[in-house]
């Protein structure tokens, strides 16, 4: 699926830069779109709304795009981060390992797009993701690296499972056994919230600076 998201993330970002608001991006595939959910339940929405409630004055624009993987993230990377964002959450790679893609190439494509936002001088919060295990230990044992290795090789923020809590829950999951629900993607914000604000955190210790 392809959309176009530079129209949105201007007219996102003009109103950040007038409310003074921070401007996060979340670059991922359906799991940040929110693939069968309506839009105010995906994961950017739910997560702005809890960050709102808790005082911060902050802008994630949406750039989840469904069935992309980490090289495809990668492609799009300078169209989908507006030039005045200040920070991103990146998570991507659910696809690469429903694909069963080397995790050589997944690797190498979550480098280039952390060492490319760090040059763009964003703050970044890289939520990791796991292998399904049928596709047997060392396939498992090597993606499963990827994250904590690059979180601190490039000094982001980290937080580890994107799915944590849901997968594999019934309720938390559509039919299609995969994408969470609008409560699953709710847990989900829930979880994230922490490392999201210490990334907030580094986001206006940066702006302060300037």
């Amino acid at each position: 699926m392809t959309i176009s998201l530079a129209g949105s993330m201007s007219h996102v970002a003009d109103a950040a830069n007038e409310g003074g608001a921070l401007r996060l991006v979340a670059l991922g595939d359906s799991l940040t779109a929110g693939y069968g959910l309506p839009a105010d339940a995906a994961l950017p929405v739910q997560l702005q709304r809890r960050l709102e409630a808790r005082g911060h004055k902050v802008v994630i624009v949406n750039a989840g795009v469904s069935g992309d993987t980490a090289s495809g993230g990668l492609e799009r990377l300078d169209w989908s981060i507006a030039a005045d964002a200040e920070g991103a959450i990146v998570a991507l790679g659910a696809n690469d390992a429903l694909r069963g893609i080397d995790p050589a190439v997944t690797r190498k494509a979550l480098d280039a797009i952390l060492s490319r936002l760090r040059a763009k001088g964003l703050e970044v919060l890289l939520a990791g993701m796991l292998a399904p295990r049928n596709l047997g230990e060392a396939y498992a044992r090597a993606f499963d690296a990827i994250y904590p290795d690059l979180a601190r090789q490039h000094g982001v923020e980290f937080y580890p499972f994107l799915l944590e809590g849901v997968v594999g829950v019934p309720r938390f999951n559509l039919n299609d056994g995969i994408h969470p629900t609008a409560e699953g993607v709710g847990l989900i914000a829930d979880r994230m919230l922490p490392a999201v604000e210490r990334l907030l955190a580094k986001v206006e210790a940066k702006r302060a600076g300037h």
